[in-house]
């Protein structure tokens, strides 16, 4: 009679085919993780000389900062917007990919633009056509009657934000229609079809039947989208990174003030540390919640 081998039995053996995986993820994650968390515990001078161990003074400094429930919550919203914008527009338009119709494959090459340029350049397009002087948007709003002259988009905090929202969905569109589009193509025809001979309508068929079934797919565009869009500090830094004060910023770009206007090397570590716990805290949450349901923890 076979004796079921134990966990760590499995796991000894595997560990020959996984070590150098575990080793490179060490080297590159475990390493840099580690040396920030050491950073943030460190009194560090305005050009980064290690005076000694600070123990938590570094974060208590960084919540006794006014800005920071304001920047937390812009955060939140930043990340929400861009993510659940960015999936329902995808998952639209990976809908309509999965059709069959004339160009498709010179449609589908064309989304992956946005992908394929630098996330900088693409930002730094953006704000040239919103400049209120010489942006060819707004002259074009000015030309048709909507602006009687050229609104500052870019240079005021609100408009910044939500421009800078519609940046992060435009360049994430690309690798998130794919994903899903992946998964699209991995239902078989079958299921479909089985819920248009039962009657089923456009939307029930899509909201019962392919839907669940995309549960994997979307769950990794999330994930990709939500580390992507919480530490997204070129377009942020491209167009709100002008503006005075702290009211367009996120826990990413506060970092950055940090270290760049305030020389506050040990408060911008004590931030990173904080952004690392946050994004840890989500992702994990999320993935809890997306389990399929009598899933067993392993």
């Amino acid at each position: 009679m076979s004796r079921t081998p134990s966990r760590a039995a499995a796991a000894l053996r595997a560990l020959p085919w996984v070590g150098p995986a575990l080793v490179l993820i060490a080297a590159i994650v475990g390493f840099p993780a580690g040396y920030m968390l050491w950073t943030s515990t460190r009194d560090l001078s305005a050009y980064g000389a290690d005076r000694g161990a600070a123990g938590w003074a570094n974060f208590r400094k960084l919540f006794a900062l006014a800005e920071l429930p304001r920047i937390l919550a812009h955060t939140l919203v930043w990340t929400v917007a861009v993510v659940v914008i960015t999936l329902v527009l995808s998952a639209a338009l990976a809908q309509f990919l999965n059709k069959d119709f004339p160009g498709r494959t010179a449609v589908r090459l064309a989304i992956l633009v946005p992908w394929a340029a630098s996330v900088v350049m693409t930002t730094t397009v953006f704000d040239y056509l919103l400049d209120p002087d010489v942006g060819i948007a707004n002259r074009f709003l000015v030309d048709i009657g909507v602006l009687h002259r050229g609104f500052g988009f870019t240079k005021q905090a609100g408009p910044a934000f939500l421009v800078a929202i519609g940046v992060a969905v435009f360049v994430s569109i690309p690798f998130t229609t794919y994903t899903i589009l992946a998964g699209l193509q991995a239902i078989p025809a079958e299921v479909d079809e089985a819920g248009r001979v039962d009657g089923a309508s456009g939307w029930q068929r899509y909201r019962y039947l392919t839907l669940p079934q995309l549960r994997s797919a979307m769950a990794v565009a999330t994930v990709i989208n939500l580390i992507n869009a919480f530490n997204s500090l070129p377009i942020l830094q491209v167009l709100t990174g002008s503006i005075a004060g702290f009211d367009a910023d996120t826990t990413t770009t506060l970092t950055f003030k940090l270290i760049r206007q305030n020389q506050q090397l040990a408060t911008a570590a004590a931030m990173s540390v904080l952004n690392f716990a946050l994004i840890a805290v989500i992702i994990a949450v999320y993935v809890k919640l997306i389990r399929p349901a009598g899933e067993e923890t392993r």
